[in-house]
């Protein structure tokens, strides 16, 4: 990974691993079921946390860049699919909110992208064109939020 420096992980040029994991509303999401359209698989640490509430509320309010790129957008963390549920409510995210509940981290994991020590997903972010390759990856150090342009960036890459 780069940027974070948060070790060996999935990289650019990879096949993305497969998941399948369950939507704030109990729906099974896969990365095999989504082949044909590319993907933004963003893992946060936790629902209602600061930076990363101001990180989902910023690609809440651009989510018009991922939808005109044809990108389907995932965001990923360790919480219950009840607390997503809430958390989607809450702040009227369109998108889907998958969790890593259990086993607990278990995709982000097979990312590279999980803080065992903490318990939690890093802030990484892979973008997988429609065969299921990555084609960038990017993640910031605890405590400091993606930026917007990173993920401009990357859709305009595809």
């Amino acid at each position: 990974m780069d940027d974070a420096g948060t070790g060996p992980g999935v990289r650019a040029g990879d096949t993305a691993p497969d998941f399948s994991l369950p939507n704030q509303f109990g729906e099974p999401v896969s990365l095999s079921g989504l082949r044909g359209t590319p993907v933004a698989v963003v893992f946060y640490p936790f629902a209602f946390s600061g930076i990363c509430t101001a990180e989902l509320c910023g690609l809440r309010d651009n989510f018009a860049s991922f939808r005109s790129a044809d990108v389907r957008l995932l965001a990923v963390s360790v919480d219950s699919k009840y607390t997503l549920r809430a958390y989607a409510q809450a702040e009227r995210y369109e998108f889907d909110l998958l969790a890593d509940f259990w086993p607990h981290g278990e995709a982000a994991r097979s990312y590279g992208a999980f803080d065992a020590e903490r318990g939690m997903a890093t802030r990484s972010t892979f973008v997988i064109d429609a065969a299921g390759m990555v084609r960038d990856v990017f993640s910031t150090p605890p405590g400091k939020a993606r930026p917007l342009e990173r993920y401009r960036q990357a859709l305009a890459a595809l």
